[in-house]
């Protein structure tokens, strides 16, 4: 009997070192953490990845105010669009501010509030207008900077000429001389960037074709490895939230400027997660169209296009990842679409239905996680979800861009988790779904806050948000910002799980 249980203990010693053992790795909830900025980049959490990039300050999406040095004064799309240009405003809001389109270094397309684009008028007087909703050769401009003061520009059209205010109400491309650039030569402007977006989109066009896929893929294979996933095993975390863009289900050969093989990438983590007992949640951060406006959603511009005639190509990507991982062991959820804000919310809920009904085709029990809107109440999709089986709704927790965190201190912050956080939490828990904090962070706004003010701000977090009932995942892994790299809390003795 005692060489008996010998036996059986080493057999199941073996089995636990195997690859495996993932067999018994935890159901729901998780303790996890979210893979920001590896399949999907995020400028703010690694900027070196910006850094060989051309007139990085002007990438795709850049929002910029342009103002004449000779009227001083800023150019608007009239009406918002559809019109003329003029040049006729004292300061600069929404009609003054245009989004960019970069073809390349240095010649760019600009996109006015109603989204048509600036170009030469086609009645033959060089004039410019706000009228297409395409842009093709009439509606692209080089941006030539001055060299000592590379926000003092000067616009060139198509026909070779530049761009200058005639009168306040009058912007023509028809300058032929050059420039001293004196503030009174009517081809000058002083450019104000107001909004930089630095994506996916603005990385892979910002490199261009030659060089992107090796900066990608060189990231891929060195900010997330298999150390990685056994640092996370041990200590304590048991599943990774991985952000993907839509552009992976036509892996290896997506469509321009995005660049193949972050599949591979994710088929490794898949590997390794099952290799070391951990499960992977595939998150579509980024939907074609853009969900919110934002980086991480695979925008070009900011400007928010998803909606009903995007549901089907989406749809077509949750049936791709569906079909690819629905059956692996070390599948933890498909979460649908993160972060929609701005989107109709019948529209939204007629996708999470089509999306639902494709995990299912592959997956009868597979987890599937529904993002509640950002801009509604935690608690809009609960009777929406009442009719589906093995569902999670995703809330975001963060005490940051919002007025109402800039002055607590703080107690007055672990007081908002205990008390609102954990009221809010309560009630998305009381439905059928699971409940999941898919995003979270040990960040607020107090300045100068102690390692202890930390410490303590974290584990109220922790108490509250493992109530959860799918559990929570920390944002992010790896951040260039210490308090959002949980990595780095974790070594640092800041947080222990």
């Amino acid at each position: 009997m005692e060489y008996r249980n010998y036996y059986l203990s080493f057999l199941l010693a073996l089995f636990l070192s195997c690859p495996y053992s993932s067999l018994l790795a935890q159901n729901p909830p998780y303790k996890a953490v979210n893979l920001g900025n590896w399949l999907l980049a995020e400028g703010w959490m690694k900027p070196s990845l910006f850094e060989g990039i051309v007139n990085k300050d002007l990438l795709d999406g850049t929002q910029v105010q342009l103002m004449s040095t000779k009227f001083q004064k800023y150019l608007a799309a009239d009406n918002g669009g559809g019109a003329g240009i003029v040049a006729n405003r004292d300061s600069a809001s929404g009609w003054e501010t245009f989004p960019l389109w970069r073809v390349n270094d240095t010649y760019f397309n600009f996109r006015v509030f109603n989204k048509q684009f600036m170009g030469i008028n086609n009645q033959g007087d060089n004039k410019i207008v706000a009228v297409s909703n395409s842009p093709s050769n009439q509606e692209t401009f080089q941006i030539i900077r001055n060299s000592g003061d590379p926000l003092k520009i000067r616009i060139k059209a198509s026909n070779g000429l530049y761009w200058q205010v005639r009168s306040e109400t009058l912007v023509t491309a028809d300058y032929g001389q050059g420039t001293s650039w004196e503030e009174s030569d009517p081809s000058v402007f002083r450019m104000k960037i107001v909004r930089t977006l630095e994506g996916e989109y603005q990385l892979t066009n910002g490199y261009g074709p030659d060089k992107a896929p090796q900066v990608l893929r060189d990231h891929w294979n060195s900010y997330i490895t298999e150390d990685d996933f056994t640092f996370m095993s041990q200590n304590g975390l048991n599943a990774v939230r991985i952000p993907v863009g839509w552009w992976i289900a036509q892996d290896p050969n997506p469509p321009k400027p995005f660049v193949g093989g972050s599949l591979a990438a994710l088929d490794n983590a898949f590997t390794w997660a099952q290799i070391h007992g951990m499960k992977v949640i595939v998150d579509l951060h980024a939907v074609e169209g853009s969900q919110n406006g934002n980086d991480h959603s695979g925008t070009r511009d900011g400007f928010i296009e998803w909606g009903e005639s995007y549901i089907p190509q989406t749809v077509s990507v949750i049936d791709f990842l569906a079909k690819r991982y629905g059956n692996r062991p070390s599948l933890g959820g498909i979460e649908l679409m993160n972060e929609p804000q701005g989107v109709n919310l019948d529209s939204l809920k007629k996708y999470y239905k089509e999306a639902y009904d494709a995990v299912r085709k592959y997956n009868p029990n597979a987890y599937v996680i529904m993002s509640n809107p950002l801009d509604a109440d935690s608690k809009v999709l609960l009777s929406f979800v009442t009719g589906f089986n093995k569902v999670v709704l995703d809330v975001h927790y963060y005490n940051l861009y919002s007025d109402k965190f800039t002055n607590m201190n703080v107690q007055q912050n672990i007081d908002y988790i205990n008390n609102e956080r954990a009221s809010d939490l309560s009630g998305v828990s009381s439905t059928n779904a699971l409940s999941f904090v898919g995003e979270w962070t040990d960040e607020f706004l107090v300045q100068g806050a102690s390692m202890q003010d930390y410490q303590r701000y974290g584990q109220a977090q922790l108490d509250v948000y493992s109530r959860a009932t799918f559990g929570w995942a920390y944002w992010a892994y790896k951040c260039q910002y210490n308090h959002w790299s949980l990595k780095w809390m974790i070594e640092n003795g800041y947080i222990k799980l």
